[in-house]
């Protein structure tokens, strides 16, 4: 089976992004497509992290890969990013992996290697146990997962937060957080608790296919100890852990966008 969709048009790469309808109240969520042969291997789809876009470093470095490959590429933004309509503030964890199994759905065909950076790879697992959940697992040839961040509204956000930052999130239902990557981010109560109704880390589970995980030691945001947790969930899966010494989180130098590539072709 061809891993496109047929009779889509090929995005130039400064074209408008197409919309798809998600959810009971119709977001409209922005897709952008690389069209590839059909002939060159798996396609691959990209979910992006929390307050990132798909024309992202990374986002668009995979585009670039994929025109050059002949393979097919599809991004898309959750609601509240980027191109798609909603307000950020509104998001929760399940209405953003609905719209990334809307989209995988939608809009791409054949076996994929879904990569999702930070909260993206969080999304990336919940992609998987859904697509498990419809005897649809073989759709996916393989994970690669950037600094990824399962759970990181409990063991991330709310397990660090002081008494006083909890009881005012309980209370007002949002507390802004500063951000060394914009604005600061609001944390909603919603975001917790919708959390908690998704956390994947603490038992094992198996995705079924090979992962691979790129992990900077210099991480600040999403520590490497995060990384060996989902590592030992993972044990009935192919799964290989890249520890980059001097990587940051972003991992978006052109050195770490080679291993992004290699961790995809590899998979290939």
């Amino acid at each position: 089976m061809n891993d496109a969709p047929p009779d889509r048009p090929n995005d130039a790469p400064n074209a408008a992004p197409r919309f798809i309808a998600v959810g009971a109240d119709a977001r409209r969520i922005a897709v952008r497509e690389t069209p590839g042969s059909g002939r060159a291997g798996p396609g691959v789809f990209w979910c992006g992290g929390y307050q990132s876009d798909m024309r992202g470093t990374k986002a668009e470095a995979l585009a670039e890969w994929g025109a050059r490959a002949g393979r097919t590429v599809v991004r898309f933004d959750y609601s509240g990013h980027g191109e798609s309509d909603g307000a950020f503030i509104d998001g929760t964890i399940s209405r953003w992996a609905e719209e990334a199994l809307a989209v995988f759905e939608c809009e791409t065909g054949g076996p994929q290697i879904v990569v999702g950076s930070s909260m993206g790879g969080w999304i990336a697992l919940l992609l998987a146990r859904a697509l498990a959940a419809r005897g649809a697992g073989g759709r996916l040839a393989g994970l690669v997962l950037i600094a990824p961040a399962p759970d990181f509204t409990e063991a991330l956000m709310w397990e660090a937060m002081s008494p006083e930052i909890r009881a005012e999130l309980m209370e007002k239902g949002v507390w802004y957080r500063e951000s060394e990557y914009g604005p600061p981010q609001p944390i909603t109560r919603a975001l917790i608790e919708d959390g908690r109704r998704n956390l994947v880390l603490g038992v094992p589970f198996a995705v079924g296919c090979p992962v691979r995980i790129l992990q900077g030691v210099a991480d600040e945001t999403v520590p490497w100890q995060h990384a060996m947790r989902l590592v030992s969930c993972l044990a009935e899966d192919d799964v290989v852990l890249t520890m980059v010494k001097d990587g940051d989180h972003r991992l978006s130098r052109p050195e770490d966008i080679a291993r992004i590539l290699d961790a995809v072709e590899t998979i290939a």
